[in-house]
């Protein structure tokens, strides 16, 4: 659980000018197979390891576990998977969160749950390399190493990007990021008590420090939509953490930075190519509002296997489109567009039913306003068009965008503030039929889907009310 604290470090590196002590105290991961080709972007896995040591192995002690409300049984459960798209351009930060059920192909194991890669991959390889004669800490270190990269296989195969980065934090990290910023604010709709996550918060906005943080983010268990609702509080407190980081207050006081230091030094594993305090200079104009949380498209959230396994149910290229869609490096002026000032039509050229209503239904997702939805009855037209007064409408280009990189043309008909969007049987963006999680002849019965939620910001404002 404990990755959520990791990103606010990772993209706001503000102050680190003086703790160059991390290079040499950071703990490291070699030989992941990490980076390699382009993809618009530097993609960083952040993996939250229900662990009972530190970054280094050791054990943690009896006060630390009984702090966690995480009981004394040993794992190596990745409940956490987070992917960070940082656009080459360097002006924004999203990171998508992958339900730990999601049921995916993981090499050397088959279809799973993702959150079983890496502790499955592990213990299997241990128990190979210690029947090999291989000894106890030996067999340890390369299981481990064995277990990250099937991860990032699976993480990669699931989105299609080249991971390029590794980042792996335990629960007491969690607990000491947490505590070394003073506490994080979270605001919930209701009162709360689940005894197993160790959660006990009245309702309304509340600081948390390090162990009530934890319960918060871990609580599942008599959540209306189970962990797709753990898994907004962890955003929402993503977002409330990273906006703690980046104030004044937090960047100047020495004592905090020490704090976060040590913090890190003790439980973050960094993989060993990666400069992370040269990719925080990259990014140190980076500001709150530019840093987004998403989570991937779900086909279906309460999925079974064959043989009746609860799972997650996703469409890999559903997946893989939306990822794409992140990875936005325009340096034009439709990145400060509000997308709540755009109102787009949504007309439907091509033969598949209900085509229309899914990128509607996408863009409004993505914070536009919605316009008029049908079918087209002009002429066919041969690629997918955004229409707009001027082919330089700021509007017409964030839209675009947010389609995949769709043309935008001038067309006089088009009333100012408004993007008419044309689709036609090229496309293949956001609420394509073969994106979607479903097809036109896909039986799709009894299916729950979740596309991807409104982005949750870590700009200026309170803590978001949550379930």
């Amino acid at each position: 659980m404990a990755a959520l604290a990791v990103l606010a470090l990772v993209i706001t590196g503000l102050g680190w000018h003086s703790l160059d002590s991390l290079r040499s105290n950071i703990a490291v991961a070699a030989g992941l197979g990490l980076g390699g080709a382009d993809d618009g972007a530097v993609d960083i896995l952040l993996v939250g390891l229900d662990s009972r040591t530190d970054a280094h192995g050791n054990p943690l002690s009896d006060s630390e576990r009984a702090m966690l409300h995480a009981g004394d049984e040993v794992s190596s459960s990745t409940d956490t998977i987070i992917l960070v798209r940082v656009p080459n351009n360097g002006k924004s930060a999203t990171a998508i969160s992958i339900p730990r059920d999601s049921y995916v192909n993981v090499p050397g194991i088959g279809n799973t749950k993702i959150n079983a890669a890496y502790g499955a991959t592990k213990e299997a390889k241990r128990l190979e390399l210690v029947k090999e004669g291989i000894p106890e800490d030996q067999a340890e270190e390369e299981a481990t190493k064995a277990g990250r990269e099937a991860l990032v296989k699976a993480v990669a195969d699931l989105t299609g990007v080249t991971v390029d980065h590794y980042a792996e934090i335990g629960l007491l990290g969690f607990v000491l990021l947490t505590n070394a910023v003073g506490g994080v604010d979270v605001c919930l709709n209701n009162p709360v008590y689940e005894p197993l996550s160790g959660a006990n918060f009245p309702a309304g906005e509340q600081t948390l420090n390090g162990p009530q943080a934890l319960s918060f983010v871990r609580q599942r268990h008599d959540l209306p939509r189970g962990d797709l609702d753990r898994i907004v509080r962890q955003q929402v407190f993503m977002a409330s953490l990273v906006r703690k980081v980046l104030s004044a207050k937090t960047l100047s006081d020495p004592s905090k930075l020490s704090q976060l230091s040590d913090a890190i030094s003790r439980s973050v594993v960094l993989d060993s190519d990666w400069d992370i305090l040269n990719f925080a200079e990259q990014l140190q104009d980076l500001a709150g509002g530019q840093v987004k949380f998403e989570t991937i498209p779900v086909a279906d959230i309460n999925g079974e296997t064959d043989d009746g396994e609860s799972v997650v149910k996703v469409n890999k290229q559903a997946v893989r489109d939306y990822v794409a869609s992140l990875a936005d490096n325009s340096d034009s002026a439709a990145a400060s567009v509000d997308p709540n000032s755009v109102t787009v039509d949504v007309a439907n050229a091509t033969d598949t039913d209900g085509l229309a209503s899914r990128v509607s239904q996408a863009l409004t997702d993505k914070g536009f306003h919605e316009g008029t939805v049908g079918n087209s009855t002009g002429q066919s037209v041969s690629h997918t068009e955004v229409l707009a007064a001027s082919s330089d409408d700021a509007g017409a280009k964030a839209v675009a965008d947010a389609l995949g990189g769709v043309s935008v043309d001038a067309d006089g008909s088009v009333p100012s503030g408004t993007v008419r969007v044309v689709l036609a049987s090229d496309y293949h963006g956001p609420g394509s039929s073969d994106s979607s999680g479903t097809s036109a002849v896909a039986d799709t019965s009894g299916a729950t889907p979740a596309p991807p939620a409104p982005p949750i910001s870590a700009g200026k404002g309170g803590p978001k009310c949550v379930n």
